[in-house]
């Protein structure tokens, strides 16, 4: 009897495709948008390249308050940024601000209707696509000048164009001063999602503690308290920092300057720590890292136009760790996505992961550097493979008949219908009994004997190929055999050159196929991504 298992990709020479990142789809993926501050506009363009298509929207600082209350357009605006993000499908909704000026936040309140309306104008002028507002440094007795304002934004901007609004973080509900500004509730009636500033937990002042920017209570306590002030959950996006703070704690510089959380760029870090064999240590707590270092007597560093001289210094920022830690908060409470500030202060290498991590479901032994990282991530979001624990994929287990029958069942959709009956004395009390069954029932797979199906008998090469043959009857093309070891009357032949005609399954590299080499799980994973379009398919067309 032709024993209907399943194989294993090609395990030497992977194609490159299968090593890139795979791309998700827009209309499933959270959203995510970052700030654009930093930087001039001859650097705008290569800034977003290294998002590697990561943003829905970019915020440029096109839009500022004067301190008379009237709108200034900036000199960064460009319109040839504009055409050229909305070429890549990227939405350009500039940001108007304050900067912390409180004379200017005040008057442009006081002058909300007049400023609502220009600002309406120039995303007409410009063809934006609409605005986010971060008036910042304002006290709580204009709370309500400023959700109104907002409402005035959204009556004046074409519905079909965004009215957001920068909030912030409130994690300890508290009512006055600048946390207490932003009416969340009232906002959410008007405005597209809330930007909300999950970061500052620590700041550039002497009052503020020594500590993260962003602990992960802090960055999830600021969502919970979102969504508790009753704003929609999908009008809630969580913003991420690409920078740290830094003290000198054993007094000033030799210039009398005094660095109390002083904002230094994620890209600095490293150099620093690097020049001065600082100490890093990762808090588990927090999930923050923090840096140590010290600067010998006669030494200097610049950061920017701030000289660092002799003495102590510690940095809290983020890395790859804490910044994951955050990705996965959206999909946990179920908001809209993220936001950040500011390009040019990230690490390159973090959008390499960004969006796996945002949308997709992950393992901690899966490295980002595996080669089936992607087609692991891929078929994780599908649903079609699980892992093995809740933070465990086992990419190098052998894969089973019993893995196998489940997740061909999943991929086709059958995955909630019930068998008609149940024929194999060996799988009862089977995590997978169901799932096997109903293979069974739509000609998927056949046991190895009448009522014996052997779940956990690890699967071949050439026996999955033979199942998928029989499932989507590829047509085969008559070549000279390109296997030395398969017989051309083999029971597996015709299914193994059907798929290796298409370019899902391929040989060693030694020109061998080894049909009974057994599968393993990531190989799996990468066979199935490369057959998604051909499973869809067949799931809707059942």
């Amino acid at each position: 009897m032709k024993r209907l298992i399943f194989l294993t990709i090609l395990m030497l020479g992977l194609s490159t495709a299968l090593q890139k990142s795979t791309p998700i789809q827009a209309n499933s993926r959270l959203f995510n948008m970052s700030y654009l501050f930093f930087g001039n506009p001859n650097t705008y363009v290569s800034q977003i390249d290294k998002t590697k298509g990561s943003l829905d929207v970019v915020s440029p600082n096109y839009f500022d308050i004067k301190e008379n209350g009237e709108l200034e357009v900036t000199w960064r605006l460009d319109r040839s940024f504009i055409n050229e993000m909305h070429n890549r499908g990227i939405r350009v909704v500039p940001f108007l601000a304050n900067h912390w000026n409180l004379d200017a936040g005040i008057n442009g309140l006081k002058n909300r209707d007049r400023l609502a309306q220009n600002i309406a104008k120039e995303i007409e002028r410009y063809h934006l696509d609409g605005v986010n507002v971060d008036i910042e440094g304002v006290g709580q007795s204009y709370r309500d000048a400023h959700t109104d304002f907002i409402r005035l934004l959204r009556k004046y901007i074409p519905s079909h164009k965004e009215v957001s609004v920068a909030v912030a973080a409130n994690p300890n509900n508290w009512p006055t001063g600048w946390h207490g500004f932003y009416d969340y509730k009232g906002l959410s009636q008007y405005c597209s999602y809330l930007m909300i500033m999950a970061y500052d937990e620590s700041w550039e002042s002497p009052d503020s503690p020594i500590g993260p920017v962003s602990s992960i209570s802090f960055f999830e306590k600021s969502i919970q308290y979102a969504i508790n002030q009753g704003v929609p959950k999908d009008k809630i996006v969580a913003g991420l920092p690409f920078y740290g703070r830094m003290w000198k704690t054993d007094g000033p510089t030799l210039d009398s300057k005094n660095i109390n959380g002083m904002g230094i760029s994620s890209t600095r870090v490293e150099s620093l720590i690097n020049t001065y064999k600082g100490n890093v240590h990762f808090d588990e707590k927090s999930q923050s890292p923090k840096a140590t270092f010290k600067i010998p007597k006669g030494q200097s560093y610049f950061i920017n136009t701030t000289k660092l001289t002799e003495g102590d210094y510690v940095i809290w920022y983020e890395n790859e760790q804490s910044i994951k830690a955050k990705l996965l908060m959206p999909k946990k409470y179920g908001i809209k996505g993220t936001g950040s500030w500011a390009l040019q202060h990230e690490l390159p290498e973090m959008w390499n992961y960004y969006s796996l991590w945002l949308n997709k479901q992950f393992f901690a032994d899966v490295p980002l550097d595996y080669w089936a990282q992607a087609s692991i991530h891929h078929v994780s979001q599908k649903g079609w493979m699980k892992g093995t624990a809740q933070t465990a994929f086992s990419p190098g287990e052998t894969l089973t008949r019993a893995q196998g029958a489940v997740i061909l069942v999943r991929a086709l959709g059958k995955a909630e219908i019930t068998p008609n009956e149940y024929t194999f004395i060996d799988t009862k009390g089977h995590w997978a009994q169901k799932e096997i069954e109903v293979a069974r029932e739509f000609g998927y797979v056949n046991g190895k004997e009448h009522n014996r199906f052997d779940p956990d008998v690890p699967l071949k090469r050439q026996e999955l190929a033979q199942i998928l043959y029989n499932i989507f009857q590829y047509p085969i093309k008559d070549i000279e055999n390109p296997f030395p070891d398969m017989k051309t009357d083999q029971w597996s032949y015709d299914a193994v050159i059907a798929l290796t005609q298409r370019g899902y399954i391929s040989g060693y590299s030694d020109g061998t196929f080894r049909p009974n080499e057994t599968s393993k799980r990531a190989h799996m994973a990468a066979l199935m991504e490369r057959m998604s379009e051909d499973f869809e398919t067949k799931a809707l067309a059942q």
